[in-house]
C-alpha cells in the first residue's frame, strides 16, 4: 500500500473538517471489543451520502483501504482499521428520520444507537425486535453489518428478519437504493439480504428502513436458579417447544458468569447458582399470570423447583444481561470468547466438547448462551494470542461445523473467524462471496481481510 500522507491531505482538502489525524482520535478506533488493534493513517467523518461517495471515489483512486465504524462493540475485528487505511466514522448518523406507524416502518441513519431507537418508538406503541447484548451502546448500522441477534431472537428472529431496506455506497462509488417499504416482494434474489451480515465489505450503509412489531402490553423477565449439575439440553428443547408460555427469551448464564454478573451494581441476581433468564410477554395482567404459573409448572416437571425472581420490566433484565462481556472482562481479563450456534438437537455433544475444549487447554470455562436457540457463547480464561487459544478456539469451531451448526451465530466473522468461513460454506460458497465482492468493490478498498481471509489490503 502506498504511502497515504499525501492522499490524506489531498482528503482533508476535498472534505474540509471531515478528516482528522488526531493520535487521540486515531487510538479512539484502534480497536473493537475483540484483541485485535491496529492503527488508522486517519479518521474521516462524512456528513451525508454526497461525501461518502466522494470518500470513496477517493479511496479508490489512491487505493486506501476504507473500514466502516459506529460504536465499535464488534466482537471479531470487523471494525478493526487495517493499518495506514482510513475509519469511516458514522456514529453521528444518529438521526431517526420517520416513523411510520401504519406501514411498521422506521428509516433511521446507521449511527442511532439500538436503545436509543426503542425510545423514540414507545411513543407510538411499537419496537424494534432485534436486541444483541450491546443495545444500549451499539448501532442500527453495526447490527445490520453483523446480522446481530440478542435474546428476543428466540420469537422474533435476528437482524435479517426486519430489514426492509437500505441506502449503500458500493466500493465503485456509486450510489445504490436497495428494498424499500413493500411489505413483501418477489423481484428476484434479495439484495438487501445480500448487504445483511456483509459487515462493511461490500459498502457502506448510509440509511436504513426497518420492520417494526407492535409494543407487547406487558413485558416480564424472569431470574431462575438452576440446581447444581441440570442437564441444559432437556430445559433448553423443552422451553423452545412449549406453547402457551409467552416466551420470547430463553437465556442462560453458567454459574461462573452469574457470580460475575451478580457483583454489577444492583443486579438482584443470585451469585451461586447458574441461571435461566426469560422473557414473558402478555396482552394484560391476567395473561401474564396464566403465563408465569404455566413455565413454573413446566419448570417443576424438568426438576427446576424454585422460584424466579421478577422483573417487571424485561429491559432491565437484558441491560444486565449484556454486560455479561464487561463482567467478564473484569473477572478473567484477556480470554477467548466464542459464539457457536447447533441445532437443539445437537446442544448435549456441541456442550460436551466445548467442556471438552477447556479441559484439554487446561483453562476455565465460562459459558452464556441463547439457550432457546442453542446458540452458545463459551469464554475462556486464556490470553487469546498464546498458541494454546487458537487451538481452542478451532476445536470449538470445527465441532459446532461437524454437529451441523455454524461458526458465528450473531457476531459475525471478522477477521478473526475469517480462516473459518471455508470449512462451513465450502470452495464454491467463497468462489461465490469472492465475485460479489468483485462487484460491488472492484478495488478491493472496503475493510479487506474480513470475512475472507487472504485478502491483501489495496
Amino acid at each position: 500500500m502506498p504511502d497515504p500522507a499525501k492522499a490524506i491531505e489531498a482528503l482533508a482538502r476535498e472534505l474540509p473538517g471531515r478528516v482528522t489525524t488526531d493520535p487521540g482520535a486515531l487510538a479512539a478506533v484502534a480497536h473493537d471489543a475483540s484483541h485485535l488493534s491496529a492503527t488508522a493513517a486517519a479518521v474521516c467523518r462524512p456528513a451525508d451520502p454526497e461525501e461518502v461517495v466522494r470518500l470513496v471515489r477517493w479511496a479508490r483512486r489512491e487505493h486506501i483501504p476504507l473500514t466502516a465504524r459506529g460504536a465499535g462493540t464488534s466482537l471479531d475485528g470487523e471494525s478493526v482499521p487495517v493499518p495506514g487505511g482510513v475509519v469511516v466514522d458514522l456514529s453521528g448518523w444518529s438521526g431517526v428520520l420517520e416513523i411510520d406507524p401504519v406501514d411498521r416502518l422506521v428509516r433511521v441513519g446507521p449511527g442511532v444507537v439500538n436503545a436509543d431507537l426503542q425510545a423514540a418508538l414507545r411513543p407510538h406503541g411499537l419496537f424494534f425486535p432485534p436486541n444483541p447484548g450491546s443495545w444500549t451502546t451499539s448501532t442500527l448500522g453495526g447490527n445490520v453489518a453483523t446480522n446481530a441477534s440478542g435474546p428476543r431472537s428466540f420469537r422474533y428472529g435476528p437482524t435479517r428478519a426486519w430489514v426492509r431496506g437500505a441506502e449503500v455506497v458500493l466500493g465503485t462509488g456509486e450510489r445504490l437504493t436497495i428494498g424499500g417499504r413493500a411489505a413483501k416482494r418477489s423481484t428476484g434474489p434479495d439484495l438487501v439480504s445480500m448487504f445483511v451480515g456483509s459487515e462493511g465489505t461490500l459498502g457502506l450503509f448510509t440509511e436504513l428502513t426497518l420492520a417494526l412489531a407492535p409494543l407487547p402490553a406487558r413485558r416480564a423477565g424472569l431470574a431462575v436458579p438452576l440446581p447444581d449439575g441440570r442437564p441444559l439440553a432437556p430445559v433448553a428443547r423443552a422451553l423452545a417447544t412449549a406453547t402457551g408460555l409467552g416466551l420470547s427469551a430463553v437465556e442462560y448464564l453458567d454459574r461462573g458468569c452469574a457470580e460475575a454478573l451478580a457483583r454489577v451494581e444492583n443486579a438482584r441476581l443470585p451469585a451461586d447458582r447458574a441461571l435461566l433468564l426469560l422473557e414473558v410477554e402478555s396482552a394484560d395482567e391476567a395473561e401474564e399470570t396464566r403465563h408465569l404459573e404455566a413455565i413454573g409448572a413446566t419448570l417443576i416437571g424438568l426438576g427446576i423447583p424454585e422460584a424466579a425472581s421478577v422483573y417487571p420490566e424485561a429491559d432491565r433484565l437484558w441491560t444486565l444481561r449484556g454486560q455479561s462481556g464487561t463482567a467478564l472482562d473484569r473477572t478473567l481479563g484477556p480470554r477467548v470468547r466464542e459464539d457457536v450456534c447447533v441445532p437443539l438437537s445437537r446442544l448435549d455433544p456441541m456442550l460436551e466438547a466445548i467442556a471438552a475444549a477447556a479441559r484439554e487447554a487446561g483453562v476455565p470455562l465460562y459459558l452464556y448462551a441463547h439457550l432457546g436457540q442453542g446458540s452458545l457463547h463459551p469464554n475462556f480464561a486464556i490470553d487469546p494470542a498464546r498458541p494454546t487459544a487458537a487451538r481452542l478456539r478451532e476445536a470449538v469451531l470445527r465441532a459446532a461445523l461437524r454437529l451441523g451448526g455454524t461458526v458465528s451465530g450473531e457476531h459475525g466473522i471478522g477477521r478473526v473467524k475469517a480462516p473459518f468461513l471455508p470449512g462451513e460454506i465450502g470452495d464454491g460458497g467463497v468462489r461465490l462471496l469472492r465475485a460479489l465482492k468483485r462487484a460491488c468493490d472492484p478495488d478491493g478498498i472496503l475493510n479487506p481481510g474480513t470475512l475472507l481471509s487472504g485478502e491483501a489490503a489495496p
